[in-house]
């Protein structure tokens, strides 16, 4: 199964006070909806070019967020890394690895949530 692509990506303030990590691929119509929605504290941006949800969450992590904003970027973070692990597979005894930048980005954005606790 092939993962979706995205072209903004940012957080937004539910009206119960939550804060989410937000996806889209048409920033106007995105902020439109949350707007309608009630969110508030929108911050969406384009991305540089199409990502995946873990690659826009590793991308909004080395932006300057700030408060609820980058506690919700790493926990989401986490997440995906966490789903991403699941993927791995064991032959004969050896685990497949993924590629060294992306292991060193996981093993960031591990850090970084474990010292946010």
């Amino acid at each position: 199964m092939t993962e979706k692509h995205f072209t903004v990506a940012g957080t937004a303030t539910n009206p119960d006070g939550t804060t989410k990590a937000r996806f889209a691929n048409d920033l106007v119509a995105r902020i439109k909806i949350l707007n309608k929605a009630g969110c508030t504290n929108i911050t969406l941006e384009e991305l540089p070019h199409a990502m995946t949800k873990l690659q826009a969450l590793q991308f909004m992590q080395n932006k300057a967020l700030t408060g609820d904003a980058s506690y919700v970027v790493a926990s989401k973070l986490a997440e995906k890394t966490k789903l991403a692990k699941k993927g791995e597979v064991k032959v004969a005894g050896v685990k497949v690895k993924t590629p060294a930048s992306r292991a060193r980005a996981v093993k960031a954005a591990v850090a970084m949530v474990e010292a946010a606790q």
